[in-house]
């Protein structure tokens, strides 16, 4: 089962899976708001992914002074 410390290759990979697997159970107009909101989901993951890189380097640069 996928954690949230997966990373986004990670998250690309179950993407595919999902979209694939999707595809054949629902309609057109459900599989576009399913792929929008999937794309909202990575771009806030990745959000969360720069933040915490942002966050380490910060305290990386605190604890080095």
């Amino acid at each position: 089962m996928p954690t949230c410390l997966s990373s986004v290759s990670d998250r690309d990979s179950q993407t595919n899976w999902v979209s694939k697997l999707t595809k054949s159970y629902y309609q057109d107009d459900q599989q576009a708001k399913f792929m929008h909101l999937q794309a909202e989901v990575d771009s806030l993951l990745q959000q969360l992914e720069n933040l915490k890189h942002q966050r380490l380097a910060n305290a990386n640069q605190g604890t080095s002074k």
